[in-house]
């Protein structure tokens, strides 16, 4: 007989804890309705014990205004950020309750909500990083990716963005994600000029640009192939495990991945790149050979041997590969700039060692050889720069770098011309 008394006691219990946490809900939403968010937050944290017992489709409910209370919050700027990722939580929790249930209510406003706060995050990350605070940005990247991890790019960007804020463990341990996902980004984007707004518009599948051009709302569709961003990936692992003094470790990360990856070129320049910065020249230039026999003709990894030559200080190699590339591609733009760079990077040398002469004979000698030297660098540089404005009339900084020399040159007519183009 006394358990009986124990089982209606306990049932009475469920039962006032249930109406209670109802009354709390209609609480909430009234204080919602009237625009006061936080007091709808206040109220529901109060009842959050409740919830653990409570009916899925309660459950439901009390999360998807929850999710709807903090997301006002984070709409009128209160602790945007915190507001934001916990509203996203409470929209997870709902749609969590309703599979259970197998009774779908809220589920799909709270997926919009998920998907609106994703593009909040990502936003709210452009513009941090804009302000140079890129430990905020980086976060709300990874708080974006957490939120739909089918869209990885944003993990990518994330770990690149504590890179540029100096928060390395973080990077690497997003890096190391992207590793075990074996993450490529390599893909292909479509793009058409929109008629209505004069600019260029994005858009994910070639089906659906080409059915905006035929209906005449845009023209000039163009397609971009998107790297394999593999190689910056493992390099930039691979300078962070060097920069802790994990050299091998680094060159293992790499060597690994390559055995997975054998088609990706960008790994081997990657490892090509390890081994320069690590003065193994031997096996640098092996792996040189190797991916030039493989790729002989591709413009792409030719100019990225350039630049690694470059930035080793090898100027006779970054400009074969330079040189190379405009051979193989007379309108690769950047092979054009980069010839020009590297022979304009002389120029401080010249006026360094011309700002240190006095006014001897000797130094006034020495004084116009450089300035003549100076000259000779100058216009060694035109044709590269004349061709890159050539090719794309509306790069203000070539064409800024371009008016430069001339004045420096005192080409005064084709200084002017230049000027009326622009």
């Amino acid at each position: 007989m006394k358990s009986k008394y124990v089982l209606l006691a306990s049932a009475l219990l469920i039962s006032v804890a249930t109406f209670a946490q109802k009354d709390q809900i209609k609480a909430a939403e009234k204080a919602l309705k009237a625009g006061k968010s936080q007091e709808a937050v206040t109220i529901l944290n109060e009842a959050e014990y409740l919830v653990v017992n409570a009916p899925d489709a309660e459950k439901a409910q009390f999360f998807f205004v929850k999710g709807n209370s903090l997301l006002d919050l984070a709409n009128k700027n209160v602790d945007t950020n915190t507001n934001l990722s916990l509203a996203a939580k409470a929209y997870q929790d709902l749609i969590a309750a309703e599979k259970t249930s197998g009774k779908v209510k809220f589920s799909t406003q709270a997926a919009a909500s998920i998907t609106d706060i994703k593009f909040k995050l990502i936003n709210g990350a452009i513009a941090d990083s804009k302000v140079d605070k890129h430990a905020d940005s980086a976060k709300k990247l990874y708080d974006a990716y957490l939120l739909d991890k089918k869209d990885t790019i944003n993990l990518y960007y994330a770990a690149s963005t504590y890179v540029n804020a100096k928060d390395y463990d973080a990077a690497l341990k997003l890096y190391d994600d992207l590793k075990n996902l074996n993450y490529s980004g390599k893909g292909t984007s479509y793009f058409a000029v929109n008629k209505l707004t004069s600019q260029e518009d994005f858009f994910t599948t070639l089906q659906e640009r080409d059915r905006m051009v035929k209906l005449g709302t845009h023209e000039k569709p163009r397609t971009e192939v998107i790297p394999s961003k593999r190689g910056e990936i493992y390099k930039n692992m691979a300078l962070i495990l060097v920069e802790k003094g994990k050299t091998e470790e680094a060159k293992k990360a790499i060597s690994e991945a390559r055995i997975a990856n054998p088609e990706d070129t960008s790994l081997t320049l990657t490892e090509a790149n390890l081994y320069l910065e690590t003065k193994d020249f031997d096996m640098y230039k092996k792996l040189i050979a190797e991916v030039l026999e493989k790729n002989p003709n591709d413009a792409d990894l030719i100019f990225n041997l350039g630049v690694l030559s470059a930035n080793a200080k090898n100027v006779a190699d970054a400009e074969k590969y330079y040189k190379r590339v405009i051979e193989i591609n007379p309108k690769y733009i950047n092979g054009y700039i980069n010839l020009a760079a590297l022979k304009l990077e002389n120029e401080k040398a010249i006026i360094d060692e011309m700002n240190k002469l006095g006014t001897s004979t000797k130094d006034m000698k020495r004084y116009d050889e450089l300035k003549k030297k100076r000259e000779e660098l100058f216009k060694g540089t035109i044709p590269y720069l004349e061709k890159a404005v050539e090719l794309d009339p509306k790069n203000t900084d070539v064409s800024k770098t371009l008016l430069g020399v001339y004045s420096a040159l005192e080409m005064t007519a084709e200084y002017k011309a230049l000027k009326a183009k622009m």
